[in-house]
């Protein structure tokens, strides 16, 4: 019988109902009233500055029930438990019509998604394929091709819950489309490890 492998797989973790109920509904009532910087290419789409435990008591109990979630996603990027930390979380508030343009996060390891609000079934996060790589330059589109995840430029995470975490690499290149339900609030953050061996050639991250 013919098998097929999915060779070095990029790991997309999905934790359903972290946050409880009442941590979620205490986090949108703290951060909606926040100031926040609208962001650079959409003026329905704010976020919050960079935030740290001293912010709020939430986001330590935020913290405490994530960072579990980010030791497991470590284990499948690194192949060891370590010891995670979340470096910075913010909050981002995307109104109607407002979209996240596509980009990465930078000097983490693990990103991560906590969605506070309901989220209208077209504006799922989508997450993209980085250009170049070891691809054939040469495609096969049209309308009849079906999408793979051999193939496919495109993927569309499944609908969440508030509560929801979703949990993956920090180079994935991810975006928002355009909101077309009610104000849809999240909470992004960055993880990284205490230090990563490499045969002895050890990093420590502080």
């Amino acid at each position: 019988m013919d098998e097929v492998f999915g060779l070095f797989p990029t790991p997309f973790l999905r934790a359903p109902g972290t946050l409880s109920a009442s941590l979620v509904q205490g986090l949108v009532r703290h951060f909606t009233v926040m100031p926040r910087d609208l962001n650079k290419a959409s003026d329905q789409l704010s976020h919050t500055a960079l935030l740290g435990p001293d912010d709020s008591p939430l986001l330590v109990e935020a913290a405490t029930v994530i960072t579990p979630k980010i030791v497991d996603m470590g284990a499948l990027m690194f192949g060891e438990r370590l010891e995670w930390s979340i470096k910075e979380m913010w909050v981002n508030v995307l109104e109607p019509g407002g979209q996240q343009a596509m980009h990465n996060h930078a000097n983490s390891f693990i990103s991560g998604v906590v969605y506070l609000t309901d989220t209208h079934e077209a504006s799922q996060t989508v997450f993209l394929r980085s250009a170049g790589g070891s691809d054939f330059v040469f495609k096969n589109e049209h309308a009849n091709v079906t999408s793979t995840p051999f193939n496919g430029d495109r993927w569309i995470s499944p609908k969440p819950a508030p509560g929801d975490v979703v949990l993956f690499p920090s180079y994935l290149l991810h975006a928002v489309p355009p909101n077309q339900g009610e104000r849809r609030i999240t909470m992004a953050f960055n993880a990284i490890p205490s230090g990563l061996d490499s045969w002895g050639y050890s990093v420590k991250f502080g």
